[in-house]
């Protein structure tokens, strides 16, 4: 067989096997899809694709990696995964350039994206001796005490803007607290999920980690799995609504990371220089906007509003639309053309209904990007709150600038979708921070920082944005159940 078409050294071959049990195995009904490189339109290799019979296959071989893993100790389980970062930073580059081409965001990016999995791993190794009961006094001759322990398989349902990111780091917490997992990696961009697989072989008891690539069946199959303790989701509030709806058949717990329409709220006392770099950093140019977490509705000030939109355009020059295994390339492409579509259609519903290009609004055909997915970094001012781009998560670059006077009319709009993931706020007044940050309906907040993410800071959203926190300890501990033990020491 051949190697998978790519620009690094890899050794996954062509056709790539779903990997369960310690094994790659072929799909039990044949079916496997091309996956393509989104900045060069061209096919990378097929993938297999999961079935419910898949589903079941390596739900059992799962459950019974999870019965080894659960009695390995904490400190040896915190000892292999110390050794699997260690494995995600010797390959970052590798597994980088594999994302760029599978995903399209930048290579120099990805390899950010391979140092966070790391840390992450390292970070819930930390923590396998904090998952601890408590005692709970009763009185002489009776002691009451509450256990933690591992639920069992985990199902972890993975989006196609980071994919390493997440197949390495969201891994990390529930195979801390001793469970077993199973990543399924996004439809668009599974190879890096896989590659990770082939790294770690033999770390891990068979059946500990495993990886199924596929689509809704797939996914459907491993919420709906009655040996599934507990299915996870980063994805759209459609998908999240879906996973819910599966798991209820067997009340099992699930933790969604879901869309975002995200505010980033800029005072009159706010420098505009300042505010129109935030602007630009929110967004997450450099991956095409396609993030859950970028700030796309951006509330100026009345004040300061023109200053900052005259700032714009300098600001967002950094980000030029290029191939995206290139080193020098600074904004990727659009992970595939149904979303690339999607895009276009928000930019050309925005023009029709008003709004007023300040930069970008089309897409990148020139050269060698051709037969790639490329759409400029595009940003509308003169929003009405009517207009989709003000309603809607597009998940494309593409940000909406609101101008506004009355800070109670502002945050009415805020807060009017049902969406509430971060927010950014800006101003140098104290007290203004702290009352703006307390209304704000969104679950995570910066003030004067926009687009960072801190190991330890719980991350998750309010409203329809999802449901859970991670990367922190409530992550961890999400992942095991508590236990109640009560013990007569009188034997009477």
């Amino acid at each position: 067989m051949e190697n998978l078409k790519l620009d690094a050294k890899l050794s996954l071959q062509e056709p790539a096997h779903l990997y369960y049990g310690g094994a790659w195995v072929p799909p039990l009904e044949g079916k496997y899809e091309d996956t393509f490189n989104p900045g060069t339109g061209e096919r990378i290799g097929s993938v297999a694709t999961a079935s419910r019979a898949d589903v079941d296959a390596a739900v059992a071989a799962a459950k019974e990696g999870f019965e080894v893993w659960r009695d390995v100790v904490p400190l040896e389980r915190a000892r292999i995964l110390k050794e699997i970062a260690n494995l995600l930073r010797k390959h970052g580059d590798e597994l980088a350039m594999m994302d760029a081409a599978n995903c399209g965001n930048p290579y120099t990016e990805m390899r950010g994206d391979a140092a966070i999995a790391a840390a992450q791993m390292e970070f819930f190794a930390g923590l396998v001796t904090e998952m601890k009961g408590d005692t709970i006094p009763m009185g002489p001759e009776r002691i009451n005490m509450t256990l933690r322990q591992p639920m069992g398989v985990v199902a972890r349902i993975l989006a196609f803007n980071h994919p390493f990111m997440f197949c390495g780091g969201k891994m990390a917490a529930p195979l801390a607290a001793g469970n077993a997992v199973i990543i399924k990696p996004p439809v668009q961009a599974p190879l890096s999920s896989l590659r990770l697989a082939e790294l770690i072989d033999g770390l891990l008891p068979k059946g500990t980690f495993n990886v199924l690539p596929g689509g809704v069946e797939a996914g459907a199959g491993l919420a709906e799995h009655p040996d599934v303790a507990k299915v996870t989701l980063i994805g759209s509030v459609p998908a999240g609504r879906a996973v819910m709806r599966s798991a209820s058949d067997t009340v099992k717990p699930v933790l969604l990371e879901l869309g975002g329409k995200n505010a980033l709220i800029a005072y009159p006392d706010s420098d505009p220089k300042m505010i129109a770099d935030a602007i630009v950093g929110g967004m997450n140019f450099g991956w095409c906007g396609q993030s859950c977490g970028s700030t796309s509705r951006a509330f100026l000030h009345v004040d300061i509003h023109d200053a900052v939109i005259s700032h714009l355009k300098a600001a967002v020059e950094r980000y030029k639309p290029g191939i995206p295994t290139e080193p020098e390339t600074t904004m990727g492409a659009i992970v595939s053309r149904t979303q690339f579509d999607r895009i276009m259609d928000f930019i050309e519903s925005a023009m029709s209904e008003g709004a007023r290009a300040v930069t970008g609004g089309h897409a990148v055909t020139e050269g060698a990007l051709a037969q790639g997915s490329f759409i400029a970094p595009t940003i509308f001012a003169d929003v009405t709150p009517q207009m989709r781009i003000a309603r809607e998560e597009i998940f494309g670059p593409v940000l909406a600038v609101r101008k506004w006077s009355d800070e109670d009319s502002m945050l009415n709009e805020v807060n009017a979708l049902e969406l509430g993931l971060p927010c950014a706020i800006w101003t140098r007044d104290l007290v203004m921070a702290h009352r703006t940050a307390a209304r704000v309906e969104a679950g995570f907040v910066w003030v004067n920082e926009v687009g960072r993410h801190f190991l330890g800071a719980p991350f998750g959203g309010v409203k329809q944005s999802g449901i859970g926190r991670e990367v922190g300890i409530g992550e961890l501990i999400s992942f095991t159940h508590e236990k109640n033990v009560h013990i007569n020491l009188s034997g009477q």
